[in-house]
């Protein structure tokens, strides 16, 4: 257990170092659009390893999923165009 919080910690370092590099890309509307997934896809990691919601009945881990795929691809489609 101890390996796999470490796996996810790192992963989420990762990104978040990831989304600094991304605000040097030519066009701002397509790199706030990759932050913000990327933000989203944080969430989506701590909800499911921290907050430990992977164990959580199965339709509480699906509204929350889905709530994270839908609100983020909303946003970053809002972003874009």
């Amino acid at each position: 257990m101890s390996r796999r919080l470490t796996l996810i910690w790192a992963l989420l370092v990762a990104a978040t170092l990831l989304s600094f590099e991304t605000m040097g890309l030519g066009d701002a509307r397509i790199g706030g659009a990759l932050i913000l997934l990327l933000a989203f896809a944080k969430v989506l990691l701590v909800g499911r390893e921290f907050m430990e919601l992977r164990h959580a009945p199965l339709m509480l881990l699906w509204l929350f999923q889905g709530w994270v795929a839908v609100t983020g691809a909303a946003l970053a489609c809002l972003l874009i165009f």
